[in-house]
């Protein structure tokens, strides 16, 4: 399947709405700069649709060998993600800044913990297996996000690609049928406390999978009937979250609309482009700096929240780009060379349905 690279183009974008959105809530500023960006949950859902466009073609390009495939997930995601995760424990264990903030409210000491959680060990442990998303809350609470907030979509995502590997033949329709099965059949069971999951489990988020895969054949001309079908079924597996959750659905179909019209062509822009290339490194690196940023300049600022807000906000959004690029070019670029060598050539046939 050709490459598009204006989705490239809308990764690095919604990166940089979920940097922006755990920024702000550590700030002052008024609430009407702050509310646009009130949404990172969505963005991630359509991080969650863009996989499952995106890993269903890369199943392919590896033959659907589940070795191959899961070792150059693996190549591609942990070396950063151990390298940041290092980072976060290490903020966790250096202090809290929260004290020297006191108008820090609700949202923002969500975004920042105060420090390292009880049982470290499980935690860390479970963050290394990329299973942090898999625990009930009775059995570790909240562990899906103790250690590095956003980590917890990346143990969701490594779900997908563990249940997607196992697909016989390839047949990514009915396993898109399937993820919307397992997404209803979630909603309706109720849980014993003890037994309730986070949003990290990938039941909650398997609809937008399934519309991600879904998407696949009509960026090829074809596939439309069905995709129309994942795009209603989704929106009423939404349902119960909202009049917002609903919009998220369309958001993707907007998106796919964009990649083939001239309009979306600020998408193809030179710095929409770079920060779709690192859109990985700093969709991770941006909360422990702006703990970092916040530690440093907190004390500094002696409880006045114009100051800190006007020093932190450059400060952090630098920190995290620099840190971004300097994993994406340093540690990221190295592993994915070593993927592309091991590529099948791309299987000119249509999407199999």
């Amino acid at each position: 399947m050709q490459r598009f690279t204006r989705l490239d183009g809308l990764r690095g974008g919604l990166a940089c709405y979920v940097m922006l959105g755990h920024a702000l809530p550590l700030t002052v500023l008024p609430w009407w700069v702050q509310a646009p960006f009130r949404h990172g949950e969505a963005a991630v859902d359509l991080f969650f649709c863009l996989s499952g466009l995106v890993i269903g073609q890369s199943l392919r390009r590896y033959g659907g060998d589940f070795w191959g495939f899961i070792g150059a997930r693996a190549r591609r995601l942990l070396p950063v993600y151990v390298l940041v995760l290092g980072v976060a424990i290490a903020l966790l264990a250096l202090g809290n800044p929260l004290p020297a903030m006191p108008w820090a409210g609700v949202a923002a000491r969500q975004i920042m913990p105060a420090g390292l959680p009880p049982h470290l060990a499980w935690h860390v442990a479970a963050h290394l297996l990329l299973l942090h998303g898999l625990i009930p809350q009775g059995a570790l609470p909240y562990a899906y996000v103790t250690l590095l907030g956003p980590a917890w979509s990346l143990s969701t995502e490594w779900q997908f690609y563990l249940l997607i590997a196992l697909v016989p033949q390839l047949r990514l329709s009915a396993f898109a049928l399937w993820l919307l099965g397992l997404g209803a059949a979630y909603q309706s069971v109720s849980l014993p406390g003890w037994w309730q999951f986070s949003r990290a489990f990938l039941p909650a988020a398997a609809p937008y999978f399934a519309l991600g895969l879904a998407s696949a054949a009509p960026l090829q001309g074809g596939g439309r009937r069905f995709f129309m079908f994942c795009l209603s079924a989704t929106m009423l597996l939404a349902l119960p979250g909202g009049m917002g959750k609903c919009l998220i659905p369309l958001a993707w179909a907007g998106v796919l609309a964009a990649a083939g019209r001239p309009w979306g062509g600020v998408l193809d822009g030179r710095t929409l482009q770079f920060l779709g290339a690192i859109s990985y490194s700093l969709y991770l690196v941006n909360e422990p700096a702006q703990r970092a940023a916040a530690w440093l300049i907190a004390p500094l600022a002696h409880g006045r929240g114009g100051v800190f807000s006007a020093l932190f906000l450059p400060l952090s959004l630098a920190l995290a780009l620099l840190a971004a690029a300097g994993l994406h070019f340093f540690v990221e670029r190295k592993f994915m060379q070593q993927n592309k060598k091991k590529l099948l050539p791309v299987i000119a046939s249509p999407i199999r349905q």
